[in-house]
């Protein structure tokens, strides 16, 4: 019946907008407007760039038996079992949906996963037996659920979930064999995002935060029976970024992350009793992003967002001494765990040559000593020589108020001048870092392109002063920024000023419209993903329970004046300024970015007689998942370089 309608549907639209091409593809999912067939040579060429695969860690099996990875064989990420380093990956999820959050028990071997349902991120609980893959629901099938945490003993997980009221996320507590058996333990009366990071180890408070913007967070203790909180970290006049991670195993204080004791944030240990504070990466001028600390609380790791690269440390929790790790390969780290005995360090490393990859540190007696780093996965490559993949080179380029603003550049040596794909990260409270990229490997092979990845002001990674610098009113002067990368390439020889395109997904879709608004006339193109077209529609239409996080970065809608503003600068109010082809790419199910906002560009667009492709998946929410979307989006978007650089 549903692929009757989807049928039904799109001859409807076919009968009412004359002239325009309208297809689908994977079984009526997937609806392309104006996008020309794509030829079997793009389809034979992008092959083996879409068959990479990644295999991420995910906690190790508390026998020490093997760990858990979440890759990808068929449609979607799911949960794997390796036993050994190298050994084959066995399948243990086998659903049509990508695992979310994974958590393994703290002494049997089940599992509690998340997973949402066609990108909506109504993300819902599960519990799972992995000796035969059966997974139970607990949650409610309905509301938006997230960040289960295992209580010490295991006999409880606290949660985060939107049930009560459809709208605040509240933290709930669950016996697992008994999911009816569950009680909310704090109410957010607000609409902000709260979240549970750690359980004593009596079971009896919870170590929570209050998430209010990307530059104020507030980090709690909740008893579990009276359900009182008590405000430890974020108080006073001047908001701060606090982050929690953990209880030292003593329960007498908490490790966290603030910027509060200057521009990056550090990790810090918060004495409960005495209330002291005492920094511990203050020689380190840089974010600390991550951390794990042992069962036993006798080791620590965090890991340092240097200049977009990651730096793991081993820390000693009791005299706050650590030492660099010198054998981690140049790139990203992320998921780091210790094994239940102590003894190793799990994690995911990605480099600019290697896919996402599972990998283990053995360590030693000495909290700050270590051995061997050893390889558990080696993802496929689709037959890629991934040791030609190109180092980005790290620059820095004026913008018009003489602020240096970081970029990476993939370009291969070459005598001609190269056209150039600028790609913008989103959040905007995010950064483009040196990652493996198959996509920017494709671009530079198959259309000869470099790729620049600014990271305008606005971005994460260099200080909350540049974080705050396009808030509100200021917004625009990010999209100045690009004007400044753009004078910057016309100053290089080996790129080709005439021949640029955008690209960019959710708030970076944003920065495209915005780019093609003020320089179509030194653009060839641009590519909108999951845009934002008009600041007021999404503000209205963004689910409700994450709309007032937005108002702190993008301003107040309901203020006449930012309204105002807003509209000003909002792209779908200045389409008659954009004269390059656009290709928009939405997901209808998107909780973040709705439908509507690239429904109302496109339709702008046409009406001013721009040259606009349009692709929408009825299957995905906030970014393409599934393998089968992503293929024929990614040939739609060499095809259109092809035709427009």
């Amino acid at each position: 019946m549903k692929n009757i309608f989807l049928c039904l549907l799109t001859f409807l639209v076919i009968s009412t907008a004359v002239g325009q091409e309208i297809r689908t593809k994977n079984n009526g999912n997937l609806i392309l407007e104006d996008i020309p067939s794509i030829p079997q040579s793009i389809k034979d060429d992008l092959v083996k760039f879409q068959n990479v695969r990644s295999a991420s860690f995910r906690g190790f099996h508390n026998e020490n038996k093997g760990l858990y990875i979440s890759t990808r064989f068929g449609n979607v990420s799911q949960l794997h079992f390796v036993q050994e380093p190298g050994s084959a990956r066995n399948q243990i999820t086998y659903f049509q949906e990508p695992i979310g959050s994974v958590s393994v028990h703290p002494t049997d071997q089940s599992i509690v996963f998340t997973m949402d349902k066609g990108g909506t991120e109504n993300a819902q609980i599960y519990l799972l037996n992995p000796s035969n893959a059966s997974a139970k629901l607990l949650s409610d099938g309905e509301s938006r659920n997230g960040g289960p945490l295992w209580s010490s003993d295991g006999s409880q997980i606290a949660f985060q979930s939107t049930k009560r009221n459809g709208r605040s996320n509240d933290i709930w507590i669950m016996d697992v064999n008994n999911p009816e058996e569950n009680q909310i333990v704090l109410e957010s009366p607000d609409g902000t995002w709260w979240g549970a990071s750690d359980w004593t180890e009596d079971n009896k408070r919870i170590l929570v935060q209050n998430y209010i913007s990307i530059t104020d967070s507030k980090i709690y203790l909740v008893d579990v029976d009276t359900q009182k909180k008590q405000l430890i970290l974020g108080q006073g006049e001047k908001p701060s970024a606090n982050s929690a991670l953990s209880f030292d195993r003593g329960d007498e204080g908490i490790f966290y992350i603030t910027d509060k004791f200057g521009q990056y944030s550090q990790l810090t240990y918060h004495d409960i009793e005495s209330g002291e504070d005492s920094i511990i990466s203050s020689e380190i001028p840089w974010d600390v992003d991550s951390f794990a600390i042992s069962d036993d609380g006798k080791r620590a790791a965090f890991v340092v967002n240097d200049n977009g690269y990651s730096t793991l440390y081993l820390l000693n929790p009791t005299t706050f001494s650590f030492k660099k790790v010198n054998s981690i390969p140049l790139g990203l780290i992320g998921g780091m765990q210790f094994s239940k005995d102590n003894k190793r360090l799990g994690l995911t490393i990605n480099t600019h040559q290697t896919p996402s990859d599972t990998y283990v540190l053995d360590l030693k007696r000495n909290p700050l000593s270590h051995g061997k780093l050893e390889r558990w996965t080696f993802s496929e490559v689709g037959g890629l020589d991934t040791s030609t993949f190109i180092k980005p080179k790290l620059i820095k380029y004026e913008s018009f108020d003489g602020r240096e603003i970081p970029a990476f550049v993939y370009a291969k040596e070459g005598s001609k001048p190269q056209p150039v794909i600028i790609s913008i990260h989103g959040g905007p409270e995010s950064q483009s870092r040196p990652r493996f990229s198959s996509t920017f490997q494709l671009w530079m092979d198959e259309l000869d392109a470099a790729v620049i990845t600014p990271n305008v002001r606005g971005s994460d990674g260099y200080g909350k002063e540049y974080l705050s610098l396009d808030n509100g009113y200021k917004r625009e002067d990010s999209v100045k920024d690009i004007g400044a990368l753009l004078d910057w390439i016309a100053t290089q020889p080996h790129l080709d000023e005439n021949r640029v395109v955008v690209y960019g997904g959710s708030y970076g879709g944003y920065m495209v419209l915005a780019s093609a608004v003020h320089f179509s006339d030194r653009l060839k193109g641009a590519i909108d993903i999951v845009g934002i077209s008009n600041f007021v529609t999404f503000l209205k239409n963004t689910k409700d329970y994450r709309r007032d996080l937005r108002r702190v970065e993008y301003g107040d809608e309901r203020d006449p004046d930012m309204e105002k503003f807003l509209q000003i600068i909002s792209p779908n109010n200045n389409v008659d300024k954009i004269n390059v082809p656009i290709f928009v790419i939405q997901g209808e199910n998107d909780p973040r970015v709705p439908v509507t906002e690239a429904e109302q560009i496109v339709q702008s667009l046409r009406e001013n007689g721009n040259t606009v492709w349009y692709m929408n998946a009825l299957n995905e929410g906030h970014g393409y998942r599934k393998k089968e979307n992503r293929d024929i989006y990614q040939q739609a978007v060499v095809l259109f370089l092809k035709e427009h650089l």
